[in-house]
């Protein structure tokens, strides 16, 4: 049985689950490139392949058809839109996905962003390193109300380090949200527009589907708090970029920090990329070494239980 590899952390942090793919009788194929495969490059390995494990990988009905060994597609994460799921089933490929192993990393990125907004960190740091001694005065994140559109594993976990800063926390959920999930934490749940009313810091964690795209557009943008930050380490199509640029630009909110983007990587010199109040990282909110294998070890498993 041949498993192709796509995410480059299983060359750093996964390869004792080689050794055990190996012996369970995988021919493994992993990414050791140190760069994403071209799509060229991925289907012409995974031609002849029983099983994938891929990251961010474009996996459309072109790549499945292409593929008719193809058993199962396991994701190196949560997110499965790049993944055709309909034509999967269709074809009886079963998707899995590694819930859970990145929630802690993910969480504390979010924090990461709300404290590098609130001091002023990136802009200050960079004019240090050019020669200036500027002292801008920065914003305290307690006492600050964050909104989580999105109370799954990471929503939760992101309240968890947000009630412990001393910020009021309010929840929102595509789904209904169980009694038990609010009592367990000190959340307020609210109606989508009462986070876009009140939140300081409004966190996404969503999965894009055809409810979500462009989920914030103009019309939420109108309804934010002018002070707002708006934090997307869930997908970029979540929010419809253009209108962000135009809240960005006009002080419809005050300023955004993203790990994701419509089109990854952005256009070099692309608008939005371009603004002094919009900050994005290159999709490494799951990207620590605790977090990388235990996704490593998760895929894995699902990998050979499929074929026990």
């Amino acid at each position: 049985m041949k498993l192709v590899i796509t995410p480059r952390g299983f060359s750093s942090y996964g390869l004792e689950e080689i050794v055990v793919l190996e012996k369970a009788g995988f021919t493994v194929d992993y990414n050791d490139t140190g760069r994403a495969y071209s799509k060229e490059e991925l289907l012409k390995k995974s031609q002849d392949a029983d099983a994938l494990i891929v990251g961010v990988d474009d996996i459309d009905r072109s790549f499945l058809e292409a593929c008719p060994r193809l058993q199962i597609i396991c994701k190196f994460g949560v997110g499965i839109d790049n993944i055709d799921t309909d034509f999967c089933k269709e074809k009886g490929i079963v998707v899995e996905r590694t819930l859970g192993t990145n929630t802690n990393a993910v969480a504390e990125h979010v924090a990461a962003l709300m404290f590098l907004d609130a001091k002023n960190l990136y802009r200050n740091i960079a004019e240090v390193k050019d020669g200036f001694w500027n002292k801008p005065t920065g914003y305290e994140i307690s006492g600050k109300v964050l909104g989580i559109v999105g109370y799954g594993a990471i929503g939760k976990r992101l309240a968890e380090i947000a009630s412990s800063l001393g910020m009021k926390v309010l929840v929102q959920d595509i789904l209904p949200i169980k009694e038990n999930e609010l009592e367990k934490s000190a959340v307020n749940e609210a109606s989508f527009e009462e986070i876009l009313l009140h939140a300081d810091y409004l966190s996404l964690h969503l999965p894009l589907v055809d409810e979500t795209k462009n989920m914030f557009s103009q019309t939420a943008f109108e309804k934010m708090k002018k002070s707002a930050c708006l934090i997307n380490t869930a997908r970029g199509g979540i929010v419809d970029e253009e209108a962000l640029y135009e809240a960005l630009t006009q002080g419809k909110i005050r300023s955004a920090c993203f790990d994701v983007f419509s089109k990854e990587p952005p256009q070099c010199g692309d608008k939005l990329v371009t603004l002094g109040n919009f900050y994005l990282t290159s999709h490494i909110g799951a990207r620590t070494e605790e977090a990388e294998k235990r996704t490593c070890n998760l895929s894995a498993e699902k990998i050979i239980n499929h074929f026990q």
